[in-house]
């Protein structure tokens, strides 16, 4: 064998060498942090949570296309209240109108908001209004769990669909019944959670599994130095505040949800039989198996005819059924064998040779799961 100075004479031999490594250590970098994630993106941290808030209000200015009062006293109800509050009484008064609508107006409150902050709200039609468009909301108190208000909501709705109507047809594109009011509602109330001021912190997987609970404790202990992490349960890890983080808490938390691990999952089939979707995972096993798919297609055609009877003649006109039918028995449905200890891609491969469309697909893999040979959780959405 040559010597490596062979082919790179001189000083070039030690920089061609020092390229090629560098160029294999991205290529091996590149490779493995393609299956890798950050902490951040796989776990939560304990009180840095949204909150959800509902609320219960009128949205008005609609062009005709709001609740009919007689069919929804609820609404009628609520605009009586409204007015009453305003000044205006209206309970001996027959209310008449169609610009009205009752909505039930939902928002998330991001963690740590603070008074005067605004955040996006949802509208969602609750009686008989046909459209929310052009409509305005007026002033909503949204209420959390607790039943204390923490936001108001108000402002000009905006949807994402159509209806319209003539005497004879009709057209309804998206859903002309919710609507979104960006930056609507305000804050008014803060949570009290003092981040500060926290000892220990857990961090929750938002896919529990033992190994990468495991493997985020060792990174967390990696980088502190000391093992301050511990996996509790599959989708906890405890987290005990080091010294030379005392007092800050937000530097340890922004260096710990940069960390870098590689998730691990259990292998699994997600499927949806109403959609006919197939989701399968990497480490989807099946061992050697022979699969066979036929169709049986029976076709039922009616196409009745009218007879009538010749002119001047003393007959009645009748309808002969008559009915064409057709079975299909595939002849080609053929027996295929599926290899043991197959990639993902191999079985998939193997699968669409055979010709199925994904709900005969759905059918196969419950009784490769049913024999035994594949090797993964089959979820049935």
């Amino acid at each position: 064998m040559r010597h490596l100075s062979t082919y790179f004479p001189g000083p070039a031999s030690r920089f061609a060498l020092f390229a090629i490594v560098l160029l294999c250590t991205q290529v091996l970098m590149t490779i493995a942090a393609d299956a890798s994630s950050r902490i951040k993106d796989i776990a939560d941290f304990e009180g840095i949570r949204e909150n959800q808030l509902i609320g219960y209000g009128l949205v008005v200015g609609l062009n005709g296309t709001g609740d009919s009062l007689n069919n929804t006293p609820f609404t009628q109800q609520s605009l009586q209240a409204m007015l009453e509050r305003l000044g205006v009484n209206t309970r001996n008064s027959a209310l008449n109108t169609n610009t009205v609508a009752a909505v039930m107006v939902t928002a998330n409150l991001p963690p740590f908001s603070t008074q005067g902050t605004r955040i996006d709200v949802n509208v969602s039609a609750l009686g008989d209004s046909s459209s929310l468009q052009g409509g305005t909301l007026l002033v909503t108190p949204l209420v959390g769990a607790d039943g204390e208000v923490y936001a108001i909501a108000q402002g000009s709705v905006a949807i994402g669909g159509f209806t319209a109507q003539g005497d004879a047809a009709s057209i309804t594109q998206g859903v002309p019944t919710a609507g979104r009011i960006a930056n609507g509602g305000l804050v008014e109330r803060e949570l009290e959670f003092k981040l500060a001021s926290l000892t220990n912190v857990r961090l929750a997987l938002r896919n529990p599994d033992l190994t990468t609970a495991r493997r985020v404790a060792l990174s967390i202990n990696e980088l502190i130095g000391m093992p301050t992490a511990e996996p509790v349960d599959p989708a906890t890890v405890q987290l005990e505040l080091p010294r030379q983080y005392d007092g800050n808490i937000v530097d340890l938390l922004t260096d710990i949800e940069q960390l870098i691990i590689e998730p691990d999952l259990a292998a699994k089939v997600v499927i949806n039989e109403a959609s006919g979707i197939i989701v399968m995972g990497q480490d989807v096993k099946v061992s050697m198996v022979a699969v066979a798919q036929g169709n049986l297609t029976v076709t039922i055609a009616e196409t009745p005819e009218v007879v009538q009877p010749l002119p001047f003649a003393n007959g009645q006109t009748a309808v002969v059924p008559r009915t064409e039918l057709n079975v299909n028995t595939d002849p080609d449905a053929k027996l295929a064998i599926v290899p043991g200890t197959v990639t993902l891609k191999q079985l998939v491969d193997g699968l669409n040779a055979l010709g199925i469309g994904p709900r005969d697909m759905i059918s196969i893999l419950q009784a490769i799961k049913a024999a035994g040979a594949l090797q993964a959780e089959i979820e049935v959405l």
